[in-house]
């Protein structure tokens, strides 16, 4: 059998909180023995450490997966120079990976970008590329200058990529008027989302409205989800469960609140058991063009628990039907707050897409890079 490689620029680390990456990378690597994997995760920002009073430290450079039996490398570059110093701190980057795949000995890998910012890797190099698109980062709220820099990354990868391949109908209807694209969408592991778990002990005691990922000024609506508390009564709790990337202030607001309580990040393993033990599930997401072009994992994983939910009406949950309320945001709290105490019987779904389904099509995609045309 040939060996195949791939380099896979990601917008995600390689912890414990899995996202799309980490899921199709984990189920390509099962499926084929002959894979061989390099994932350059965000890379460690130095001065901005410096800048903010904190002890440098160094990034976790390379290193490899304890699974797959050494067929996945990870790489974490250390970022030496902002770029509002121009090209030469992307250009640092690029050689530091280029160094990572000489000294591992890829010598034909494929190249994944799931991160635009990297953009200039594709163009400076001769390996077929596939770009996938999660999320429309032009229709984020950024600088001037931040949006100048994706829409110029954006545009070279649609025209130098051999494949787009993107996760949501919104990307789909927005990005194939420029080139022809193909969309997997997400999934979950639906049999492991079903096996019963304890309620973790971590988790607050009485009625819980639970909220799963990460904390993003680009899709939480926080002031939707304070007032959300409110309504609650005093038995009741919003728990949140994912990182924490929301600004200073945001997380003062939801920290500060008498029945919000925030986890942090906590492993994919143990996800299902605090979705399975809440009383009612939410989607407090803004309404607007970036939440558009989402297609939440949120969405399968509610699902495959089979726990009532109430979201805004944001992509993906409009139009599920049963077991899904999207509602607008002045009804949200009042038909959360009705839904955490209601105590609504759990419900198995059918036809929710399993993540061994996306990994088959994610393959054949693949199958086009390393096809004769890459050779």
């Amino acid at each position: 059998m040939t060996r195949r490689e791939l380099v896979v620029f990601s917008l995600e680390a390689w912890d414990d909180v899995w996202r799309r990456n980490q899921y199709l990378i984990d189920g390509l690597l099962r499926a084929d023995p002959d894979l061989h994997v390099l994932m350059i995760e965000p890379s460690n920002d130095l001065l901005h450490s410096l800048l903010s009073g904190r002890r440098i430290r160094r990034g976790r450079g390379t290193r490899t997966a304890r699974e797959y039996d050494g067929r996945l490398t990870l790489h974490q570059p250390d970022k030496l120079l902002p770029r509002v110093l121009g090209p030469a701190a992307d250009a640092s980057l690029r050689r530091s990976v280029r160094r990572v795949i000489r000294r591992l000995g890829l010598s034909e890998p494929a190249l994944w970008v799931n991160d635009p910012s990297w953009a200039g890797f594709v163009e400076r190099s001769d390996r077929p590329a596939l770009y996938d698109m999660t999320d429309d980062w032009l229709a984020a709220h950024r600088t001037a200058r931040e949006h100048h820099r994706i829409t110029i990354n954006e545009d070279t990868l649609m025209a130098r990529c051999r494949a787009v391949v993107v996760c949501s109908a919104g990307l789909q209807r927005s990005r194939s008027r420029q080139r022809e694209v193909v969309l997997i969408p997400n999934a979950v592991d639906v049999e492991r989302y079903r096996v019963t778990r304890s309620r973790p002990a971590d988790m607050p005691g009485g009625p819980t409205a639970t909220y799963i990922g990460t904390l993003h000024e680009d899709r939480l609506d926080v002031e939707l989800l304070v007032r959300t508390a409110d309504a609650l009564g005093t038995e009741g709790r919003i728990l949140l469960v994912g990182p924490n990337s929301l600004a200073e202030a945001n997380t003062e607001r939801l920290r500060s609140h008498p029945r919000i309580v925030m986890l942090g990040a906590r492993p994919w393993t143990d996800i299902p058991a605090y979705l399975q033990h809440s009383e009612v599930l939410l989607v407090p997401h803004l309404v607007n063009a970036f939440t558009e072009s989402l297609d939440p994992l949120k969405l399968y994983e509610y699902r495959a628990v089979g726990r009532p939910v109430v979201s805004t009406a944001v992509a993906g949950f409009r139009d599920v039907g049963a077991g899904v309320a999207a509602v607008s945001g002045a009804v949200f709290p009042s038909a959360v707050a009705a839904a955490t105490y209601a105590h609504l019987p759990t419900q198995q779904y059918d036809g929710i897409p399993d993540w061994a389904d996306r990994v088959a099509e994610f393959a054949d995609v693949l199958a086009d890079l390393w096809g004769p045309a890459s050779e």
